[in-house]
């Protein structure tokens, strides 16, 4: 969408507001958009939304001020970007749901994460500085930029070797997507800048200080992506082995206030409130994060309900009553969900992104006109053909690992692979095995959950994936559990709505606030014996292939990977040698 544009609203079945209701607003921010609904706090009616896609996307090639080429595994954002989700989508969302403003009470926010934000004290992120514009560095670092991977692997190593008593809490390795990896990157590619930055900032917390003029950093990003454990972070004594210049990373640019979930940050300024039409002073829920914020919006708060969040990637939430140590889990935090109870994370970085890739670059035009003709989209047209057959009848198994492991391996630098392929290999066949991986995938996060004493007894879907009922099925069948789904096309922000209400006091705590207010459809999908015995098969090549190429068998992916970047560098070298080459042609 371009910038100006207005957002598109979408208005729910009820149409009508009553006079003494009171609503709150939930704000969530996803990876290409931001979206704003309106919901009733009294039972969690949803009454309008807008959605804002962000005008700059992702910049994973190029930097848009400048055209500027990027090198491999960036992927960068504007955080201005956030602003006008703001300006934009909220009055709209207010609007189409036809309510009076002054009858909101408190305002929500979730985001991707980990996504940071390097800024200057008073807020203003770095690529706002003229100087600034052109420096990759200084924009925000979306979650899936994976180009800190070594600095995630020295930080690993260097815990491992120390025995560092924090590193069991994440399962053994942190990932590069986290705070403190791409936090080392940038001091070492960008020391000028990093020395210039005053904090770094989760979007999370960055997006509620523009709405309150405070810094609240929040206690989940700040124990699942900062490495805040029992009170402390890593040491400076750790930090400074790393790089000296890193010694007082946590110290001078993570560590800042701790808001709990469900707390306010403070009140809507006036700045804010002009932006977004609602009242000055209401309450500003702390920030969250888009996956934790969820699993009160699908009643899923108990211990054993794992909470699958599917789109662009999958993130799996659950609570426990008992902490223990899950290999390769994104992380524990007493706390991280809803109080009381121990929050565990894993996840799996590319889900909905890699099927979205098989569509853009691999698909057949004349399979896009034959959707056309159906009246389907492509990936609903490709889902019925490959449907149809029986489970192992393509003789394919893939790994999803485009976007490389978030869990249980940790490891950003693994790749994609399809095995089986033959000349009679049909477009839609590929495109099952690809749906089938992410399937087992969970499945091996599932199992690694259970083995390690952390049982998962219910398995809850959110998220855009769940409007495919053949994946539901498929994942049922894998995983052989029932599925059940958020009763909500709006997931995150009805979970960011549900905070928000608690922040303004109508409800006590989180959890009832999810009783009143969640949505849940229960058992929607069962597993069939017959497909799960033969996915049971499947699965375990996947397994096979999961231990050869993820766990030291054989390290090729490692190798291709090394060898991508010495091309990318030789190329930037090559273009630096002709740009410099034509100036002093110019100048001449």
């Amino acid at each position: 969408m371009a910038a100006g544009t207005a957002p598109v609203a979408e208005r729910a079945s009820s149409t009508a507001a009553a006079a003494g209701e009171q609503y709150v607003i939930g704000i969530d921010y996803g990876t290409l958009s931001g979206r704003a609904v309106v919901v009733r706090v009294s039972d969690g009616a949803e009454l309008g939304s807008a959605v804002l896609d962000y005008p700059h996307a992702v910049m994973d090639t190029t930097l848009a001020a400048t055209g500027k080429q990027l090198p491999p595994d960036w992927a960068l954002q504007v955080p201005q970007d956030y602003i006008d989700v703001l300006k934009s989508a909220v009055p709209a969302a207010v609007a189409n749901a036809g309510i009076d403003p002054a009858q909101v009470i408190g305002v929500g926010t979730d985001f991707t994460a980990c996504t940071m934000v390097p800024v200057i004290a008073d807020g203003t992120p770095l690529n706002e500085l003229p100087e600034y514009a052109d420096r990759p560095h200084a924009y925000v670092k979306l979650w899936k930029h994976h180009a800190a991977q070594p600095h995630a692997d020295r930080i690993n190593d260097l815990a491992a070797e120390r025995g560092e008593r924090w590193l069991p809490r994440y399962g053994g390795l942190i990932s590069s997507e986290w705070e403190f990896a791409k936090g080392l990157q940038l001091l070492e590619e960008d020391p000028e800048l990093y020395n210039r930055m005053d904090h770094w900032v989760e979007a999370a917390d960055w997006i509620v200080w523009q709405l309150t003029g405070q810094y609240v950093r929040n206690a989940c990003t700040a124990g699942y992506k900062g490495i805040l454990q029992d009170g402390q972070y890593p040491s400076e004594e750790f930090l400074g082995a790393l790089n000296p210049d890193f010694a007082t990373f946590a110290i001078d640019k993570v560590a800042h206030e701790i808001g709990q979930l469900g707390a306010s940050a403070g009140g809507l300024s006036a700045q804010a409130a002009e932006w977004i039409g609602l009242p000055e002073g209401i309450a500003v829920a702390v920030g969250n994060v888009d996956a934790h914020v969820t699993a009160p919006a699908a009643q899923a708060v108990e211990p054993g309900q794992m909470v699958a969040i599917m789109g662009t990637s999958t993130c799996h939430v659950m609570n426990s009553d008992s902490l223990a140590e899950v290999p390769g889990m994104c992380g524990v935090v007493d706390g991280g969900i809803v109080s009381g109870l121990y929050g565990y994370e894993a996840g799996q970085s590319g889900v909905g992104d890699i099927f979205a890739w098989y569509v853009n670059n691999q698909v057949p035009q004349a399979y896009f006109e034959a959707a056309d003709a159906a009246g389907t989209s492509i990936h609903q047209y490709l889902t019925d053909l490959a449907a149809v057959a029986p489970v192992g009848a393509h003789g394919l198994v893939a790994l999803d690992w485009h976007s490389g492991n978030r869990s249980v391996l940790v490891d950003h630098e693994l790749s994609g692979v399809v095995v089986g392929t033959t000349l009679a290999t049909r477009t839609e066949e590929t495109y099952r095995a690809l749906l089938e991986s992410t399937a087992f995938g969970t499945r091996t996060i599932v199992e690694t959950f259970n083995t390690a004493g952390v049982p998962v007894t219910e398995f809850i879907v959110a998220g855009g994936l769940l409007k495919n009922p053949f994946l539901m099925q498929t994942y049922s069948d894998v995983l052989r559990l029932p599925i059940s789904t958020i009763a909500s096309d709006q997931g995150p922000a009805l979970g960011s709505a549900i905070h928000a209400a608690v922040a303004a006091g109508a409800y006590p705590d989180v959890r009832a606030a999810g009783k009143s207010m969640g949505k849940l459809n229960k058992n929607v999908y069962m597993p069939n014996e017959e497909s799960a015995a033969a996915y049971d098969r499947l699965f375990a090549e996947y397994t096979l292939l999961y231990d050869y190429f993820g766990r030291g068998g054989n390290d090729v992916m490692h190798r291709l990977r090394a060898l991508k970047r010495e091309a990318a560098a030789s190329v930037g070298q090559a273009t630096d040698a002709t740009s410099a080459a034509g100036k002093a042609e110019v100048q001449a």
